[in-house]
């Protein structure tokens, strides 16, 4: 029996065939880039990928020509924020080609963005739902923040214009409050920035600096690019931080899991500087209440004591003896100078002097008369 020998070109053909015939019209695949790379004003190629629960299990080379890249990828930048990108899981419309020269490919020539969005959507409440069973949810709240706080680690990219922002108005605030703050650098989007945050904050926690809060900042971005803000590894790692945590990634609409778990969460970088400088003048407020208080307090015991003075000068002054002359009194005293209280102390023939406010008489007892009761 004779062997059946093809060319190379015939079997690619067969399997050209067989593809074309399983595969006769587009459909639409559901998978994750797994690597892309747009040429300007060109065709865009992507890797795509699907894992299991051991790893990789499939993986395709697919393209977007030119005319079509250039109306799929804005009109996707616009519904979701966010442009085509690595890690993200997409649903796209290919047909599936097979050449004899190139072998097999993908071409895309749709891509679904509110797939994109539900996917991530159903992961968001999928991590809710785990830190909920977990208790990890409001682990941060059993946390207290001093009355004061003082030592700040900040985690955020250097260069960011969030940064910056927030640095300006907590170090340059109108009252001089002063802070202590520590950056620790970290990618704040893209697929490696949960990662780079969880580094920065085990990075925070082994430090000896006895910092009092943790903050996490950025200054916005698009909503797939805030992805890592809604998965559970940094949620949880930010549950179970040890120090209060403060969330400001920059999003005026949407509530992330991070900013659920977080010891306290606002939208931007700005008002988090606020809220830190507001603590502070609160409190001066405070103190300034309590002084005022005092001053009162003191003021009003201080009049008292001085009409209590006035009224004690005002017995002082009427029991004066020099006062009781001037109104027409006489003291009298014996030759050395000791009160006659009673005529029976003296005797006839005794000297004495009667005293008046403005000069003394010297006298002789003449006569004396004792009343009779």
């Amino acid at each position: 029996m004779g062997k059946e020998i093809i060319s190379l070109y015939e079997l690619q053909s067969r399997i050209k065939d067989v593809v074309e015939h399983v595969f006769p019209s587009r459909l639409w695949l559901k998978a994750e880039i797994g690597a892309i790379k747009a040429r300007p004003g060109g065709h865009c190629y992507l890797e795509l990928s699907e894992s299991g629960e051991n790893g990789l299990v499939a993986k395709a080379q697919a393209v977007i020509w030119s005319s079509r890249y250039r109306i799929i990828a804005p009109f996707f930048e616009s519904v979701t924020g966010s442009p085509i990108s690595e890690g993200m899981l997409v649903l796209v419309r290919v047909q599936v080609n097979f050449s004899q020269l190139y072998g097999f490919s993908l071409v895309i020539d749709d891509i679904d963005p509110d797939f994109s969005l539900g996917e991530k959507e159903k992961e968001r409440q999928r991590t809710i739902a785990r830190l909920n069973e977990e208790g990890l949810m409001d682990m941060q709240q059993g946390l207290s923040l001093p009355r004061l706080p003082y030592r700040l680690a900040v985690i955020s990219a250097q260069d960011a214009a969030g940064y910056r922002d927030f640095m300006r108005h907590l170090h340059e605030n109108e009252y001089g409050f002063v802070f202590h703050t520590d950056l620790f650098p970290a990618l704040m989007q893209g697929a490696s920035s949960a990662s780079s945050i969880i580094s920065a904050m085990d990075a925070a926690a082994s430090s000896d600096a006895g910092y009092d809060a943790l903050l996490i900042l950025r200054g916005g971005g698009a909503k797939l690019d805030l992805a890592c803000y809604d998965e559970y590894p940094l949620a949880s790692h930010i549950a179970q931080f040890p120090i209060p945590v403060f969330l400001a990634v920059g999003h005026d609409q949407d509530v992330h899991v991070c900013d659920m778990v977080a010891w306290r969460s606002v939208k931007t970088p700005t008002a988090l500087a606020d809220l830190f400088v507001g603590i502070y003048a609160q409190e001066d407020a405070l103190i300034l209440s309590f002084v005022n208080r005092l001053r009162l307090a003191f003021s009003g015991k201080i009049n008292v004591m001085e009409s209590r003075i006035r009224l004690l000068e005002a017995r002082i002054s009427g029991a004066d003896p020099r006062n009781i002359l001037k109104r027409g009194y006489v003291l009298t005293v014996d030759r050395s100078g000791k009160v006659i209280r009673n005529a029976s102390d003296m005797k006839e023939g005794d000297g004495m002097t009667l005293m008046y406010h403005d000069g003394n008489l010297g006298c002789r007892v003449e006569k004396i008369e004792m009343k009779k009761n």
